[in-house]
């Protein structure tokens, strides 16, 4: 490892958003995959321009690396209208802008399979920049960059516009490519898969933390243990969280031994992330046994086909997931569930309690001359969610507004803001179905987190289009996926069919290198190790986390001694020198379980 970029003592604010970066001091290495998070508006993106050098800091230094080649994905692109895709990717109008540096650029074939990877296949490279849309004209930007090599990859939410395929084959290429990463994201599934270490922008401060979303949520649940007290609202939904990551596949859990017991420990008496069963009979209660019947339909979109004769039935507390690329035509079939749309052919049947709320992915007119707070109590002052009665001042803190937020005038509101206001007021409404269109657009994750915890104990029935992992696993039961030919497949396997058939078909070719062989082949080269030696290694790990089991088991010893002799003072001063000691060695194993950990493959 060789270090690449320095932070030091780095200050940024700017006049109406105010200070968002006090005196940070960073470094990063040459084969780093960092993970950005923080709420929006902390200054994410401001970290990034800061690494990039687009920007100056207002005081302190930021170092380059001689030499250094940094290739970066900014959130606004300004490309030329008249410009080809073969003029982007290959460099004419990126280089234009000063984004890349002159290079023998990868042939036609290459550049080929990474638009294909990132769901452009149907793009020449000879087709014009200027009708295309936001999200085409960024995937176009994001290509640009992956057929460059560089030192180091920044990319501000490159999951953006790409469906879950595109997100699975970025994930993958990413982890083959060389180099240094640092990502901002909200999808929380791509944090997990690519980023080896999280950094956490909050306070005007940025902390790090080793591992993806999963050790990320873990620490600050940890850390927040300590202050319950302080925390408890919050504590409560990180540990409902690690519990739903403590049941997910085994890649979520990948963390050191003597860290799995801490979080088995502090989900032990965590139920179950829903309770399917009285969900299920409180929704038939609220709905009766009808929510939609669709008996041979035909759908089109302009004159686009998108069903074709589907006969199919969405029951009361069914919770589906609707996976397919972009231009499948999910959000024309949730348009058509919520009535904005009327079918070509056959029959829709909607029950006569069916109450629905339509999340579409535009930014519905919201009343700009209000405050936040009365903006919500317009639609409702109390709400019942659920087993839940909430004030609509509790609600929107639920969604991330403080008591200072809450009297803001909806017009000077941020995107990602005025997005949770959207869904909050629909959620005001008390509906009993809910019909999502990319609910996590411009949600930070923690807002996403208590999103979720609020969905968990929903009795309705629910309808998510969505291209995040994370979500669609977590608060969705069942999937189904569009794909282009006018039917609507059940996917008993989730989204893991519904990629195997994506990748079946040719449509998104996915690199034979599965994402955890790429990490594991990616830390062997980068540890150098014989056989001999690696197995050497493991064992020392073995021994270590022994070791380390030996050391908590006595510290719990001493603890439950100090608990016995509180009255005698002697006796209270030896059994703290004891465990002082005790807890000094522990961290001493710790950090060199840590050490050893990061050059063996596989852990």
């Amino acid at each position: 490892m060789a270090n690449i970029i320095n932070l030091d003592r780095v200050s940024k604010g700017y006049g109406a958003a105010g200070q968002l970066l006090t005196e940070v001091s960073l470094g990063l290495d040459d084969d780093a995959r960092i993970g950005i998070v923080g709420l929006n508006g902390a200054g994410k993106s401001t970290l990034l321009r800061l690494l990039a050098k687009a920007e100056d800091p207002d005081s302190g230094r930021v170092t380059h690396r001689r030499d250094l080649r940094v290739a970066s994905l900014p959130q606004s692109l300004d490309l030329a209208a008249e410009a080809t895709v073969r003029d982007v990717v290959l460099g004419t109008a990126w280089l234009a802008q000063g984004m890349g540096a002159e290079h023998e650029w990868a042939g036609d074939a290459g550049v080929r399979a990474i638009l294909t990877g990132l769901g452009m296949g149907y793009l020449g490279l000879d087709t014009p920049v200027g009708p295309m849309s936001g999200g085409e004209r960024r995937r176009v930007a994001l290509a640009a960059l992956l057929v460059r090599d560089s030192d180091l990859l920044i990319l501000d939410e490159p999951t953006n516009h790409l469906d879950v395929a595109g997100v699975d084959w970025l994930a993958h290429h990413l982890l083959t490519r060389r180099g240094a990463l640092v990502v901002v994201t909200h999808d929380r599934w791509f944090l997990d898969e690519v980023c080896t270490a999280t950094w956490e922008v909050a306070d005007e401060q940025v902390h790090t933390y080793e591992g993806g979303y999963a050790a990320w949520t873990l620490a600050r649940a940890e850390r927040q243990r300590v202050a319950a007290a302080v925390e408890a609202r919050r504590q409560n939904l990180l540990r409902k969280e690690i519990a739903w990551l403590r049941r997910g596949p085994p890649a979520r859990t990948s963390k050191p031994q003597f860290r799995i017991d801490a979080a088995n420990a502090l989900i032990a008496d965590v139920p179950p992330v829903r309770d399917t069963v009285s969900l299920q009979r409180l929704a038939v209660t609220r709905l009766g046994k009808q929510v939609y019947d669709l008996t041979d339909v035909t759908l089109t979109a302009g004159s686009k086909p998108i069903l074709d004769g589907l006969t199919w039935q969405v029951g009361p507390g069914d919770r589906l997931a609707i996976l397919g690329a972009n231009g499948a035509g999910k959000t024309t079939l949730l348009r058509l569930l919520a009535g904005v749309t009327t079918p070509a052919g056959g029959r829709l049947v909607t029950g006569s309690t069916v109450r629905a709320a339509f999340l579409s992915q535009e930014l519905r007119e919201l009343p700009g001359q209000l405050r936040l707070l009365e903006a919500v109590e317009e639609v409702a002052k109390r709400v019942k969610l659920g087993d839940r009665e909430l004030s609509a001042g509790q609600l929107a803190e639920v969604f991330g507004f403080t008591d200072k937020r809450i009297w803001t005038p909806v017009s000077d509101l941020s995107g990602g803001e005025r997005r949770r206001l959207q869904l909050l007021r629909l959620l005001a409404t008390e509906p009993n179905v809910l019909l999502l269109d990319e609910p996590t657009n411009d949600l930070d994750t923690d807002t996403l987190a208590a999103l979720e915890d609020l969905l968990d104990s929903w009795p309705g029935t629910m309808v998510v289009a969505s291209h995040d992992r994370y979500l669609v696993e977590r608060v969705t039961d069942t999937a189904y996926g569009m794909f282009g030919d006018g039917r609507l497949v059940h996917l008993p396997g989730g989204i893991d069919e519904y990629l195997a058939r994506v990748s079946a078909s040719g449509a998104a070719p996915v690199p034979a290198l599965s994402a955890q062989d790429g990490k594991s082949q990616a830390t062997a080269a980068a540890s150098g190790m014989s056989a001999g030696d690696l197995r050497q290694a493991r064992k020392d790990l073995t021994r270590l986390e022994r070791q380390l089991a030996k050391l908590e088991e006595r510290e719990h010893k001493i603890n439950e001694s100090l608990a016995e002799h509180g009255s005698d003072y002697a006796k209270l001063v030896e059994l703290e020198a004891q465990l002082k000691a005790v807890q000094e060695e522990r961290a001493q194993v710790e950090e060199a379980w840590l050490e050893l950990a990061e050059s063996v493959p596989g852990n």
